[in-house]
């Protein structure tokens, strides 16, 4: 565990992260291609198309042939990249996804920019709160959801070399970048982000800036806190959340997510079973999104650092 800290003055986009590490494996590998549906510009893969035409391809706004033309050419040898909105690649395409995609488990790449409610004034329409649960309900899936601009270039790189199904989802607002040291994403691996005895505290894709900032609140009032950076919901990093929670003795899980089926439900149904303690879920209450500044829906829906203190705080006291 190296050092960790926020730089609020560089901010980057997660899908942003994906265009970049797009462009970096298309000029070190031919048989990587990238498909989208009509949204180039927003999930970022333009830049791809721009530099690679000839290994881009756009579908147009039909998500379910965008899906059985990324697997054809998995079929063909090729390592495919499909975009869409979270909403509509984990929604619209879940049947052909499951079906033509997991269960034959071919050697293809769901990346789906515009998760959770931080696509802001789309509305409730295009707010994908669901998307962890449908697509880790699937067998064999692999699902991804990265903390920053640096760890989603990672990611991309990983699971260009994974052989099999994965589904990532990437954010549109930009979010501070995390200062690390030495920190290398593996698919599976939670990243351990500060340690301590009092409270474990587990995060994803923006709410993982959040948590620390937590972790620094609670530290000044004398509560100390393991936070886990859980990039990988499945396979969920069983080894790191028993040891910790056995540690700890309570547990606050963090996202950006409706708290049924997602990375709470994750590590609640292990907890159950191996180490039974009391897990306390952030995310969205089983309820829509709303239009409106991304940044003003995270405070509307309570997905902030001062929420995340008080469940911690509760989860403490509780043992």
């Amino acid at each position: 565990m190296g050092a960790v800290s926020a730089s609020s003055a560089d901010q980057k986009a997660t899908r942003d992260g994906y265009g970049d590490a797009l462009h970096e494996l298309g000029a070190n590998r031919s048989d990587i291609v990238v498909l989208d549906a009509d949204l180039s510009g927003s999930t970022k893969t333009n830049k791809f198309a721009k530099a690679f035409p000839d290994r881009f391809f756009n579908v147009g706004v039909a998500e379910q042939n965008l899906v059985g033309h990324a697997a054809g050419l998995a079929l063909a040898g090729y390592v495919p990249f499909a975009s869409s909105f979270a909403m509509f690649l984990s929604g619209r395409a879940w049947e052909v996804v499951r079906n033509s995609i997991v269960y034959p488990f071919l050697n293809v790449k769901l990346v789906a920019s515009h998760g959770g409610i931080t696509v802001g004034e789309d509305g409730a329409s295009h707010q994908c709160i669901e998307d962890f649960a449908t697509m880790r309900a699937i067998p064999e899936m692999v699902v991804i959801c990265p903390s920053d601009y640096n760890e989603t270039k990672q990611i991309i790189h990983a699971i260009a070399d994974y052989k099999g199904p994965v589904y990532v989802r990437v954010g549109r607002p930009n979010l501070p970048l995390i200062e690390r040291e030495n920190y290398k994403f593996e698919i599976g691996k939670a990243e351990v982000m500060r340690e301590g005895k009092d409270v474990l505290i587990i995060a994803n894709g923006v709410l993982v800036n959040e948590a620390m900032i937590a972790v620094k609140e609670l530290e000044a009032e004398g509560i100390q806190a393991t936070l886990l950076n859980m990039a990988t919901i499945k396979p969920i990093d069983k080894e790191a959340i028993l040891k910790y929670a056995k540690l700890c003795g309570a547990v606050v899980t963090c996202e950006e997510h409706n708290v049924i089926g997602g990375l709470g439900s994750a590590v609640s149904e292990f907890l159950s079973e191996e180490y039974p303690v009391r897990v306390l879920k952030l995310g969205m209450k089983d309820s829509f999104g709303k239009s409106g500044t991304w940044s003003g829906l995270l405070d509307y829906f309570g997905l902030r650092s001062k929420n995340i203190v008080e469940l911690a705080k509760k989860a403490v006291q509780s043992k």
